[in-house]
């Protein structure tokens, strides 16, 4: 199904040490570009004494919202090979951010690239990957009469009812994977007096 992702459950972290340099690795599920850059900020502000803070992200069940920074190091040595680790395990909803401690010995191009992507790897491979849904939320509006027909669409396993109203208009916002909202949507419509918020 298009909605279907793989992410992980929860942060986790790995390292990789080369030549002296130390890379310590973050892997943190998230949902949005401002919650990326806000784990991004984080780590920057943690680790200030580094000598590299590098980092790349994938959003979407469809992967197409990333990017990536190599934070100082040659163009394409950091931030590319971590997304390239993202890309490896087919992840989405994440951002990995590599901290590097310089060890005094230059490790060259290919030795950067083999670091940030191993360090990456590391954190990947220590969390848990798992399976999930792209949801889409659906806002609507209904008579007081109707309730008992909307109640029988909503009780649907794959619906989350994030709130609801009821008084003489009632209001309510559900969450459903993005695959099925089509065809909720339109029994939704099918009963008399909905109104879907836009």
């Amino acid at each position: 199904m298009g909605d279907t992702f793989y992410t992980l459950d929860s942060p986790a972290e790995g390292w990789y040490k080369e030549k002296m340099s130390k890379f310590l690795a973050f892997a943190v599920p998230v949902d949005t570009v401002a919650e990326a850059k806000e784990v991004i900020a984080s780590y920057q502000k943690k680790y200030h004494d580094a000598r590299h803070v590098c980092w790349a992200y994938m959003l979407g069940a469809a992967r197409n919202d990333f990017q990536s920074n190599d934070n100082g190091e040659p163009s394409g040595t950091a931030g590319k090979p971590i997304l390239g680790q993202i890309n490896s395990f087919n992840l989405t909803n994440i951002v990995i951010v590599v901290v590097r401690y310089f060890g005094g010995i230059k490790l060259g191009t290919s030795g950067l690239i083999v670091a940030y992507r191993e360090a990456a790897r590391e954190a990947i491979t220590a969390g848990n990957i798992i399976e999930c849904h792209e949801q889409r939320v659906i806002e609507f509006t209904f008579p007081y009469l109707a309730m008992n027909e909307v109640m029988k669409v909503v009780k649907d396993p794959e619906v989350k009812i994030a709130s609801q109203t009821f008084d003489n208009a009632c209001a309510m916002t559900i969450k459903i994977r993005a695959d099925f909202a089509e065809a909720l949507t339109a029994r939704l419509c099918d009963i008399d007096g909905v109104s879907l918020c836009d």
